[in-house]
């Protein structure tokens, strides 16, 4: 009787063991999207506004982290930042959200820098909601396209698109201005 409760534990074991040790397909499920709140019809967001660069003066919004790789170029700088986002282009009009992120230039023979960066908005309806975006831009460019590559809060499963335009830039410190009309696409 003892072996026989000793094989049966045996049994056990091995079928506790076998069991466990999957075949790494079991770390992903099919959902139901409803769980989510997706059974409600996409909607198209767009709003504009002001991005504000600032590199100079005692409280920069945006700082270097990593100097260029030569000094005939940009190429290589990072630059770490916290700009403020306005509902419109003065500096001093209403704070809708801040752009935190970084951008890298990224080319060697023209601006071309990589952007990274949530926009996360601050004030009324949007208010803790983020979105997300990650592109080139061609700074020197008229017109920067750069997609939005999702978001957080009412902009989850955001995706879309950015057109910056730069409304004013001081060429010697750095100092910018550039407008982003953004679409966005979310539930």
């Amino acid at each position: 009787m003892a072996k026989l409760i000793f094989l049966l534990a045996v049994q056990i074991l091995l079928l506790a063991v076998v069991s466990s040790t999957g075949d790494g397909e079991d770390f992903a499920r099919t959902m139901d999207s409803k769980l989510l709140g997706l059974q409600k019809k996409e909607k198209l967001t767009h709003f504009k506004l002001y991005w504000h660069d600032i590199l100079s003066g005692p409280n920069p919004s945006s700082v270097r982290i990593q100097p260029p790789v030569t000094n005939t170029s940009s190429f290589g700088a990072v630059t770490m930042m916290d700009n403020a986002l306005t509902a419109k282009v003065q500096m001093n009009s209403t704070v809708v959200g801040q752009a935190q992120g970084f951008y890298a230039a990224a080319a060697q023979k023209e601006l071309g820098f990589l952007m990274v960066m949530n926009f996360a908005f601050k004030t009324g309806k949007y208010n803790g909601s983020t979105i997300t975006i990650l592109g080139r831009n061609t700074a020197l460019s008229e017109v920067r396209e750069m997609p939005i590559v999702g978001g957080s809060g009412l902009f989850r499963f955001a995706r879309g698109y950015v057109e910056a335009r730069t409304k004013w830039i001081n060429m010697k410190n750095g100092d910018a201005t550039v407008e982003y009309s953004c679409y966005v696409l979310h539930y």
